[in-house]
């Protein structure tokens, strides 16, 4: 159980870790690359939970290093069961990461549902989220956008826009 617990700490001096044990959500153009990037640097099991009929799919071969292996791909019919497939991924203490992608705006009570199931599978959650339509329950909200540069640039802006802490 320690090493569960280890891998949830937040380290003080990287400003871009996520609190563990908590619900945090992402939104803008660039949420997605975070997303990634968050899944890249965390140990253990990610699970990736969006719509069925959701167009945008990852392509194992272009995430990076070591993600695919440890990437589960869930996709839900409907809403309602995306919220509870985050739920029930949330709660399972093998879990490091849970990623969701909901379509609609998320209410106080089910931002808070997501929270304490966070809490008691002591697993990070992040959502993907649709500009301004976050919760209030989230611990962090991060602001996406990636940033015009070289034909090659990869660069991005990640923006802290709402912290409990």
């Amino acid at each position: 159980m320690q090493i569960l617990a280890d891998r949830h700490l937040a380290k003080p001096d990287d400003p871009l870790t996520l609190l563990g044990a908590r619900v945090h959500e992402a939104e803008g153009r660039g949420r997605i690359a975070f997303a990634l990037f968050q899944a890249a640097r965390t140990a253990g099991p990610v699970f990736w939970i969006a719509l069925a009929h959701d167009q945008d799919r990852l392509l194992p071969a272009a995430l990076p290093e070591g993600l695919a292996e440890r990437l589960h791909l869930v996709e839900a019919r409907d809403e309602t069961d995306l919220l509870w497939a985050t739920e029930e991924a949330l709660r399972s203490p093998a879990v490091a990461l849970v990623i969701a992608e909901p379509a609609r705006p998320l209410s106080l009570t089910v931002g808070r549902r997501l929270q304490l199931a966070a809490e008691a599978g002591c697993t990070t959650g992040l959502m993907l989220i649709h500009q301004g339509s976050g919760s209030q329950a989230a611990e962090t909200r991060w602001n996406c956008e990636p940033i015009p540069g070289p034909e090659d640039s990869t660069r991005h802006r990640w923006s802290l826009i709402k912290n409990k802490k």
